[in-house]
């Protein structure tokens, strides 16, 4: 993306050039129409380059030439039982950042008023014209602020805080001999110790021989974070007693760990002429912690309205009843860890995982919704649901 040295006075500033910043420049780089630049503003101390992410779809997108995999069945093993199931329509894909950023540049510099600027953001503020200040003094005067600057996690003792927390870190292995099903990731298996909170292994293979393995806990709200030594323990627990790896048999050629705020009530989104975006602006599912695909959807909704209306807000929220159950399932899981194994068991007891995911995408009817509860464990659930 070309660098942008110039004053911005009107247009819009994205802050943040982390998946949310780069989607939405994009989307907005292909729109018919936008009120002026477009001036993304990030401080370069994440390499996004460096982070990638998972997604479900069943529709082609503006950014899959950052698409590195592709994978057509998905493993679980839930229950006691490890199954593999298909994904109809849906296809499991993976972008990485080292990817993406080289393909948001080629659809931002065709067109001439989309650009970047190295700063660090200290202070925006909203009014007629919103104002943005940098750390060298800068001041910038946007119509429109889109602000990405990560989730914000609340305040539990005003109810403002998350429902729980994803606390999560992965290894990507290097094994000397192959150890994994390169055309299969399993999205979770719970031969991991439940004591602390549910929790489960995800595996995402590059090849025979090399994959990201993530121990994943859902952890109350009111919880401190999981401990790398905890995870490591997991992981080598799992790699060794699951996989039957030593530890002298792989190497891990990188971590990551992450801890995010997962909540089921949506975010003030809208502060004046200021925007927030991306898990910042609720697109991280709650029953789910997937953020990817919600983004995309929802950059290509506000580009569109920008385009057709010179605003940001003719944007369709999902129905409330998807907010409902994303609250219940994450209030059962935290008090009551074992519901999740038990949910999942009885949501993936089938041959495709199409329904699923067209319900965590907030895209299923009411009949499709009652199928799937069938298989649920009602009694906890409902009591979740009720507060009780």
């Amino acid at each position: 993306m070309r660098a942008w040295n110039e004053p911005v006075d009107g247009g819009i500033a994205v802050l943040g050039a982390g998946l949310s910043g780069l989607s939405l420049a994009a989307h907005l780089a292909t729109a018919p129409a936008r009120p002026g630049p477009v001036v993304l503003v990030d401080d370069g101390a994440r390499d996004i380059r460096e982070v990638g992410w998972a997604f479900w779809s069943r529709r082609p997108g503006l950014l899959d030439a950052a698409v590195s995999a592709r994978f057509v069945r998905i493993r679980v093993h839930v229950g006691g039982r490890s199954r593999t199931l298909g994904l109809g329509r849906y296809r499991y894909g993976v972008v990485r950042g080292a990817d993406l950023v080289p393909v948001v540049d080629e659809i931002t510099d065709a067109v001439g008023d989309i650009g970047f600027r190295t700063g660090h953001v200290t202070r925006v503020h909203d009014g007629a014209r919103p104002r943005v200040g940098l750390s060298d003094g800068t001041e910038l005067h946007p119509e429109w602020v889109f602000d990405g600057r990560g989730p914000d996690s609340g305040d539990p003792r005003d109810g403002t805080g998350p429902d729980a927390w994803l606390d999560f870190r992965g290894w990507r292995i290097r094994a000397d001999a192959p150890l994994f099903d390169p055309g299969v990731p399993t999205l979770f298996d719970f031969r991991t110790d439940q004591g602390r909170a549910a929790s489960f292994v995800y595996v995402l293979p590059t090849d025979d021989r090399r994959a990201l393995v993530e121990h994943t806990c859902f952890a109350r709200p009111d919880a401190g974070p999981v401990g790398t030594a905890v995870h490591d323990e997991a992981l080598r627990e799992y790699l060794a007693a699951v996989l039957g790896a030593d530890e002298d048999t792989y190497v891990v050629e990188a971590d990551e760990s992450a801890r995010l705020p997962l909540a089921s009530r949506p975010p003030a989104r809208r502060r004046g002429n200021i925007v927030r975006i991306g898990a910042a602006g609720g697109m991280l599912k709650g029953s789910s912690g997937y953020a990817y695909q919600r983004i995309q959807r929802d950059s290509e909704a506000l580009a569109r309205s920008l385009a057709r209306h010179g605003h940001p807000f003719d944007v369709r929220p999902a129905p409330s009843r998807f907010a409902r159950y994303d609250q219940g399932l994450l209030r059962a899981v935290v008090e009551r860890p074992a519901v999740l194994e038990r949910a999942f068991a009885g949501l993936f007891d089938r041959s495709s995982a199409e329904p699923i995911l067209r319900f965590l995408d907030e895209e299923s009817s009411w009949r499709d919704e009652a199928a799937l509860f069938a298989s649920l464990p009602a009694a906890p659930l409902l009591r979740a649901m009720a507060g009780r």
